[in-house]
């Protein structure tokens, strides 16, 4: 979609903001690029609209050179969201989110019915904010309407500058998950710049850190906690993280293997065995393919066990199940929703890969917590 090539910027001064870029951001994907003041983040994003002509190099956009593109024409049609807003206070709501159909030449009527669809998208009622002011919103308010109006003509890329960086914390992270949300049905290819990791991490399908113009790696969240390229990088993204976010640890790290299980139609007496020889108080129920078909307590195998003659009998869904793809986070919420205190992990055809519990999630956290009090970082008191 957009694509760096050995693209740098130098100013007539002789100081070098963009050193020898040389990256490609996918159709439809959040790339965050951050790293500290004067890395040339903005810098790099500025390019892509041309509100900075790079000095060397090549930008592409759908394989176009945009120094050969007309450059009203060319930010016409990318969407652009800066952190202090930059609503006009003389235009209402409406106008402000219009100004680019209007440049654009769009009728009256569907200028109205784009300004009502965008203000229903971003949670503002039409009849009532339509015809206010920029100084009748809040800051949150104002923001969305900022997001709206980029998103008027229905560009394809979207440059958002430190769009949160101005508001207080909930306000922040309810527009990012509502961006997030958006983001889900648009799938529009949005270039994000911060100097926050945690809002880095949370955005990004994938992430630029830069130092001094120079990029020093390109990866998913993922890669960058678990394997940083740089020794900057490490630093910048903090060895502390990984466990501060339990967003970013797989269930994979969280879960026990081999869980104790039955199948659903031994008897009684057979999976009290089993509980036994496990040191178990509840079973995983499956089918003969391995698929998780329920979860069976060994109270209720004793006291109905003269009843019944498979533990399919008094077997009941196992919820909430997660899947190989969840996090520890997600493990977190499940775990305090689980009947039993435990929560199976599936993957293929809904076949049991593992289970969560109280314990693997402590025993996971304390590993963390030890592993970093030995980096030099604080453990838990």
């Amino acid at each position: 979609m957009v694509k760096f090539d050995n693209v740098s910027k130098t100013y007539p001064d002789g100081t070098q903001a963009v050193k020898n870029l040389s990256f490609e951001i996918k159709k439809g994907e959040i790339v965050v690029l951050i790293g500290p003041s004067g890395c040339g983040k903005t810098t790099t994003m500025k390019m892509i609209n041309r509100l900075i002509p790079h000095t060397e190099g090549t930008i592409t956009i759908d394989g176009r050179d945009i120094s050969k593109e007309d450059p009203v024409a060319l930010r016409r049609n990318i969407g652009y969201v800066i952190q202090q807003i930059g609503l006009f206070p003389h235009y209402t709501v409406e106008e402000n989110i219009a100004l680019i159909p209007t440049l654009k030449g769009w009728s009256r009527e569907k200028k109205r019915q784009r300004v009502e669809e965008l203000l229903n998208m971003i949670g503002l009622d039409p009849v009532q904010f339509a015809k206010r002011y920029p100084k009748e919103l809040s800051g949150g308010q104002q923001q969305r309407v900022g997001v709206a109006r980029a998103l008027a003509t229905d560009p394809e890329i979207v440059l958002m500058d430190e769009p949160f960086g101005a508001l207080d914390p909930i306000t922040r992270e309810q527009l990012q998950d509502e961006l997030l949300s958006l983001q889900r049905k648009m799938h529009k290819t949005i270039v994000f710049v911060t100097h926050d990791m945690d809002e880095a991490l949370k955005m990004g399908d994938r992430i630029a850190v830069m130092k001094d113009g120079s990029l020093l790696q390109f990866d998913t969240p993922d890669r960058l906690l678990k394997e940083p390229a740089h020794g900057f990088v490490e630093q910048f993204i903090g060895k502390k993280r990984i466990y501060q976010n339990p967003a970013y640890i797989p269930v994979t790290d969280v879960m026990r293997d081999n869980p104790a299980t039955v199948l659903s139609t031994r008897s009684p007496a057979r999976a009290l065995t089993v509980m036994r020889q496990r040191r178990a108080d509840t079973l995983l129920v499956t089918d003969e393919n391995g698929r998780l078909t329920g979860i069976v307590s060994a109270y209720d195998l004793q006291a109905r066990m003269e009843e019944i003659e498979t533990v399919a009998e008094i077997t009941v869904p196992a919820e909430p199940v997660l899947d190989l793809s969840a996090t520890a986070k997600d493990a977190l919420i499940a775990i305090d929703q689980a009947k039993f205190g435990i929560v199976p992990v599936v993957g293929a055809e809904g076949r049991v890969a593992g289970v969560v519990t109280k314990g693997s999630l402590l025993t996971m956290f304390s590993r963390l917590w030890v592993q970093n009090g030995q980096n030099g970082g604080d453990t838990p008191s």
